[in-house]
């Protein structure tokens, strides 16, 4: 682990980094725990995914090719996949397996248990997929991801190539017969997606509007309806992945400048309620823990935790 001078974690509780935005805040926030840094050394930290049978975190290191893991027990990090096919955005499905979104490869992937990867989607329509993103689970075991073409610019998160599609798309494959469809093509440059906790609701990071805007959309069956703006970002803040808790609570990796580096936490009436402050930008966050009470946040060049008083959604 290379030392960065940035970080100086607190040492005195409560942690000065968890900031309360509004009182409704504090009952999520443990006086007695502080941010941790588990590791540095990561060129652009990424899709952050818990697996609680191996007490250990899997998260992505865009351009450098790979997924490392961090173990609970020990606190070492390891590489556990590499090449990646500069994967970027995990999550597990309702029988544990892991799926991934490859920039690289340009597709979205699950591994068996026997080793094997089974490859969900990699076309539409004939045409190759751009660079698909983040990545969700349905309780009915449908499969929902966003392709933007952030891997396609530059020979750094993936390969630099042109587009085929002629959108930036969120599609949903059919967990029964593999279909996918297109199931919303009005989102500039999706990117982090996420669930309410009764699937009602389907948030989507709109990542090159100008500001930023976090959208909704009803959920109705294996289509989405109603687009509208959920929260419209003030200039300076940048949404990238999040993950929603049990009270519909979204944790948002945030940043671009420090004022706003960091999770941002946001009510399910879309208002801002808190904030954890990084010394550096975060992309996405993970919860985990045993109770699924720690929340994971892969930063661009590190990996931080800290325990809260809420627990993320089962598949989040």
């Amino acid at each position: 682990m290379t030392d960065d001078p940035r970080w100086q974690p607190s040492q005195r509780y409560p942690d000065p980094c968890i900031v309360a935005l509004d009182p409704s805040f504090k009952r999520y926030h443990l006086a007695l725990s502080a941010v941790e840094r588990l590791h540095h050394g990561t060129r652009w930290g990424e899709g952050p995914v818990w697996l609680g049978d191996a007490r250990c975190l899997l998260w992505s290191d865009i351009p450098n090719n790979r997924v490392l893991k961090w173990d609970e027990e020990t606190g070492a990090v390891s590489a556990w996949r590499k090449p990646s096919n500069n994967a970027n955005g995990h999550t597990r499905d309702r029988q544990g397996r892991i799926i991934a979104c490859e920039h690289g490869g340009r597709r979205v992937v699950r591994f068996e248990y026997d080793g094997a990867i089974t490859v969900l989607a990699s076309h539409y329509q004939g045409k190759r997929l751009n660079s698909p993103n983040d990545v969700v689970v349905k309780s009915d075991g449908s499969v929902w991801f966003t392709d933007p073409p952030f891997g396609l610019a530059a020979f750094y998160e993936g390969e630099k190539q042109a587009a085929e599609l002629p959108h930036t798309n969120v599609y949903r494959v059919d967990g029964a017969t593999g279909e996918i469809t297109l199931v919303a093509d009005d989102v500039d440059h999706p990117n982090g997606l996420a669930f309410s906790p009764d699937e009602s609701l389907l948030y989507v990071i709109e990542s090159r509007s100008e500001p930023r805007n976090i959208l909704a959309y009803d959920v109705d069956g294996a289509r989405l309806r109603n687009r509208r703006v959920f929260v419209a970002c003030q200039p300076g803040e940048t949404p990238d992945g999040f993950r929603v808790d049990v009270d519909g609570n979204l944790w948002c990796g945030w940043g671009m400048t420090a004022e706003f580096d960091g999770v941002r936490v946001i009510n399910a009436a879309g208002a801002p309620i808190g904030h954890i402050h990084l010394p550096e930008r975060c992309a996405n966050v993970a919860f985990g823990g045993r109770h699924r009470n720690r929340l994971f946040m892969a930063a661009a060049q590190s990996l931080y935790a800290c325990y809260f008083n809420t627990q993320g959604v089962v598949g989040g």
